[in-house]
Formats: structure tokens, sequence, C-alpha cells
């Protein structure tokens, strides 16, 4: 179980803003609080001695007047589309809940959904919920090895997956990259697989098709109960892992009253009453908790895409708004800035007269890329939000740029410097909390939980995020990066530390440094610097004859590549620095900053052969 009473943490000192009390009353408690808040560990005790089961939240309180009200329109990347309302929701969900009663699952049993985005997923999460069992999203692209890595962290008792998913045209096995990595664990008692793509696949001993197993556990089939389970409000709902920090791996907890404040909240806050779409894939957290536990939480229809956005055309993003009448999408710039560069080449791009809101989270938004998205979905009173959240917050705890009826609480944003005072207006610092936000984090797992605490420890009384940002006119933050060796892709967190280790381990290079830079069209992306072993040179095989003249083009393409196949796409560096040397002159922040502005953009992988002595110039540094 996790670390929850983590007593030698401190906790923040000032109380959580009023309004929370109004957003717990929208949740639909099964008992309610003895106490809102209380002082404590890290964010203090929420919803003291209130009961909760998040499936009823989000479909049992809404059918006697929303049953055949669209809770979900669901497409899929060939085109396929689906559309459940509440009642056929909680049909499929008691149907699954029975299943996994009758399979032993129960309150704290651990669930691996190894998922695209389909209306399984969420039946999944929604029936995991129902029992009190804990559920964990795994990326669908993570390859085999990784995904190997992940199972032996989480002592699953089931583990759901399917034949094959969609993904930019072409399928990925997933099955058989599950069935690869369940080697890693002998903890996996069944493996529930969805029939997606059709594909053919190995069948294991405790294996079973989703359809056989909610076929036979219909009402009046299957004797097992679906009842819902009351749970304490900060009984865990589910995990989600966190970039590691130096080879320890950790995962977030979070609680099932403390998720649901934090979704409802901000769905108040960005809801306009009418289809709701979070574009963003579901292993990122705020699609789990923003994209279909807000939307459901509070009686609305979410809108789920399950492909890449452009297939099978550029203009998909246009379609589905257009198609379901989307009036809010909430998405991370990156997306949008993706969305623009092929925006180029089509013409006559139509207002979309339904959006009414579009919202950006997980990474700061330029303003250049603010008036692109006005200009290209929006009719003149088209509103942009910029949220802004943490993992260990439960997702968003900050929008601005909106005129809502229903603001969220403030969290007490500040910055601050190295000792914990307010800095001035110009100044850079670190970006704090001093209120306690209702979706934290209840607990953290993993071989060092401690990484976690720096959080609240670095600051006593505060919550240390970990972002830098300068204080801008009005007190406003503007973001400029991380404190730590962990950056922001496209709204999610990757570790500079693993990225490096990764590169290091390949008998051609001999050291390595990851950074980050800015990318007009990407935004964040990796930069990487090598120096090469002895004789390195010499080895390395002679380059396709399509990828350049340079024998170091074909060890730029490897090493992009392991990087991709241990860690997954987003950690990939976009940019290959061939160093002579590493010197001692400059620290790390200094060299960091000079091997990125050294840095090309080469989306070929074509790297450049720089020396020392052009660091130490581009870092300001007398060379020689």
């Amino acid at each position: 179980m996790p670390d929850q009473s983590p007593t030698q943490v401190p906790g923040l000192t000032d109380p959580p803003e009023e309004g929370w009390g109004q957003i717990v009353d929208a949740i639909g408690l099964l008992t309610p609080p003895t106490r809102l808040w209380s002082p404590g560990p890290r964010s203090g005790n929420w919803l003291e001695g209130a009961t909760v089961n998040l499936s009823v939240t989000c479909i049992d309180r809404w059918l006697p007047e929303r049953a055949d009200q669209v809770a979900i329109h669901w497409e899929g990347e060939p085109g396929d589309r689906r559309t459940l309302t509440y009642a056929e929701l909680h049909e499929q969900v008691t149907a699954l809940t029975r299943a996994l009663v009758a399979m032993g699952v129960g309150v704290g049993d651990r669930v691996g959904l190894h998922l695209g985005w389909l209306p399984e997923t969420v039946v999944a999460m929604l029936a995991c919920a129902r029992i009190g069992a804990i559920h964990t999203v795994l990326p669908a692209p993570l390859p085999a090895d990784p995904l190997a890595d992940r199972l032996s962290e989480l002592d699953l008792k089931v583990l759901f997956t399917q034949d094959g998913a969609w993904r930019h045209g072409s399928v990925l096995p997933l099955k058989a990259r599950a069935d690869e990595a369940m080697l890693a664990t002998d903890s996996i008692e069944h493996t529930v697989v969805v029939r997606r793509t059709g594909m053919d696949v190995n069948w294991f001993e405790g294996d079973r098709w989703l359809h056989d197993i909610l076929a036979a556990s219909r009402p009046g089939q299957e004797p097992a109960d679906a009842d819902p389970v009351a749970l304490p409000a900060d009984h865990p709902v589910a995990t989600v892992a966190l970039a590691t920090r130096g080879g320890r791996p950790v995962s977030i907890v979070h609680g099932t009253g403390q998720t649901l404040a934090g979704a409802v909240g901000v769905h108040r806050a960005l809801a306009t009453g009418g289809a709701f779409w979070c574009a963003g894939e579901v292993s990122w957290a705020v699609t789990q908790f923003h994209g279909i536990y807000g939307p459901l939480a509070c009686g609305g229809t979410a809108v789920m895409y399950e492909g890449t956005l452009d297939v099978p055309d550029h203009r998909r993003v246009w379609d589905i708004v257009r198609r379901y009448g989307v009036e809010v999408l909430l998405t991370r710039p990156s997306v949008m800035r993706t969305v623009r560069g092929w925006a180029r080449e089509l013409p006559n791009l139509d207002s979309l007269p339904s959006l009414r809101r579009v919202v950006t989270a997980g990474e700061p938004v330029e303003p250049e890329l603010s008036a692109w998205i006005k200009e290209a979905f929006g009719e003149a009173d088209l509103e942009l939000g910029d949220a802004w959240g943490q993992l260990e917050l439960g997702g968003i705890v900050r929008i601005t740029g909106l005129d809502t009826d229903h603001p969220l609480p403030d969290c007490g944003l500040d910055i601050v410097d190295a000792h914990g005072d307010p800095v001035e207006e110009g100044e850079v610092g670190e970006v704090v909390l001093r209120r306690p936000v209702a979706g934290t984090m209840v607990g953290v797992e993993g071989d060092h939980p401690e990484v976690i605490d720096h959080h609240w420890t670095r600051h006593p009384g505060l919550y240390a995020t970990g972002d830098s940002a300068e204080r801008a006119p009005g007190g406003e933050p503007t973001y400029l990066g991380r404190t730590d060796e962990v950056v922001s892709i496209s709204g999610q967190l990757v570790s500079l530390r693993e990225v490096t280790e990764v590169l290091t381990e390949h008998p051609f290079v001999d050291r390595a440094a990851v950074t980050w830079t800015k990318d007009p069209e990407l935004g964040r992306t990796l930069v990487a610097a090598v120096t090469l072993a002895r004789g390195a040179e010499q080895q390395i095989p002679e380059p396709q004859p399509r990828s350049g003249n340079d024998p170091l083009d074909a060890l730029s393409v490897e090493l992009m590549n392991s990087v991709r196949e241990a860690l997954g796409g987003l950690a990939r560096p976009r940019a290959l620095i061939v160093l002579d040397r590493f010197g001692d002159e400059l620290g790390r922040s200094d060299y960091s900053r000079a091997i990125a502005s050294l840095a090309t953009t080469d989306r070929m992988g074509s790297p450049r052969r720089v020396t020392w002595e052009q660091v130490l110039v581009a870092a300001g540094h007398p060379a020689g």
C-alpha cells in the first residue's frame, strides 16, 4: 500500500480557500465529511469521515434524470464511431464489475489498463473504482522492455490489453508486447483482451476476451455482486507513474474523493454545458481526470478520439469539433503547434461556431500560438484559457484567461527565492503554493518515495513546485522551465538523467549530457551532446543511402531510437551534438544553456560536430 502517513513531512500552514466547500458539495459523497480540511503532513487531511464511490458519482446518480443522455461520444482512428448513454455506460460498468468480482478482484487489488483511448478503457476505470480496486493506465505505445519494467513494479492481479491498437494509420501489437512483458512478473492471474483490430494473437492460460466475460456477467446470468462499495475519501483510485529521478521509479497515488474534488472543480470552471473534448493520450493524467472524470461527475458529455489527429487527413480536429458540437477543447500546446503546422497546407479553414473555449495545459503557451488558435478555430468571442498544474496535485489547479462563473479556488501561487521569500517584479524564483489543493496525491509508491517529499521540505509551510518562473508585471508568473533534472515535454515529465543514462549505455558513447531547447513548431524538445568512445568512429556502420554521407548520421539514428525504445517517443532527443571533449570550465547550467544554443533542430537526425571551445564561446566564457 502507498505511503499515506508521512509524519516526518511538514504540511502547508495556510488553510484552503473557501470555494472548495461548494465543490465538495457537488461531488455526491455517500457520507458527508465531518471536516472539510484539517492541518497535517503534506497538503493536510481532506474530507475526514466521508465515504464515496467514483462510479456512483460519475454514473449512478445521473440515471434518474439523464439515463438517455449521451455520456460518451467515441471515434476511432479508422472512422468508426460509438455513442454510450449514461444507462448504457452503467450497464457495461456493472457487467464488468461482476466479471472482476468473479475473478476475485476486490478492495485494494491492482488492475493494469494497457489500453488505447477506447470506451472499454473508461468502463474498466469505472468498474475498478466501483469495487475499490486500484487501476493504473499503461501507455499503449510502450515497447515490451519498458512495459516489463512497469509490470514488475505494480503487483497486478488483472491486466487489460487489446489485440492491436490503431496509431497513425498502422497497428501496434499490444497483446504481443504484453505477453512478452508479463514474463517479468508472476502476479497477473488474468489477462482480459479487447478485440479492437481483429489481428491474430497468441492465446495462453488465463487469457480472456472482454466480450466473452461481459456476455457471461449480464444481469441474471452471473451471481457476483455489482453493488458499489462505500470507500473512505482517501482510498486510492489510481496510480500514475512519475518521471524517475536517478533510476528511482515512483508512482503518485490519487485518492478517490480528492481526485473527484479536483476533477469537479476544474470542470465547473471550464464547462459551458455542451460537449467537452480533451484531445490527449489516455495515459496523460489530465485526460483521465479532466477529460473523463470531470465531465461524467458533472453529468456532462465527453468526446473521446482514439488515434492521431492527422488520420485520414489534417482536418480531423475540425471534423470532430463540428460532428459532436464540441464547446470546450482541452489539449496540450504541443498538439496545437502540430496542428498549426498542418494547417499551413490547408486552404480555407472554417471557423467552428460551436467552439466556445480552447484551454491548453501541460506546458507554457506562447502568445503567437494563442493568436493562431483564435484565428484558426474561433469566432471573435472564442475564449483561450491557460491551465497550470502538476500530477502530484491531481492535474490542473489554476486557470487564467477565462471569464467563468465558477473559478477554481485560489491555490496561493507565489514566486520565491532560495530562502522562501517572495521575489520582486522582474526577478526569477521558484513557483510555490501557499494554500492546500483538494486534488493533491494521498501517497507515493516506489523504491524511494522520499524523492517526492522535496515539494514540502524545501520551503516548510509551502508547496515547492520545482517550476522556475519570472514575476511579470501584475504578479503573474512567466514560466521558464524546471529547477530539477526533469522537463515537461508535450505535457509529460521526462527525466534528463534517465535519457543521459540510456545514451551512455551505448558502446560507442563515452559521456553524454542532455538538456532542452525551444522549438517554434514543437515547443520544448530535448538536445543531447555526446563524446565518442575511443575508436568508435572506425566501428560505426556505413550510413544508408538516404541518411546522408556522414557516418555519424547512422549513429545519431541509432542513439535516438535507443532512447525511444527504452523511454518512449517523448524522451527521444530531436538534435544531437558530437563534442570532442567535455571540459571542466563550466557548471552544468552554463554548458547546458550553451549546448542548447548550438543545437540544430534537423528533423532528419543529422548530428552537428562541435568543439568544447565553441561551447565556451557560446557560454560567454573565454576559450583557450
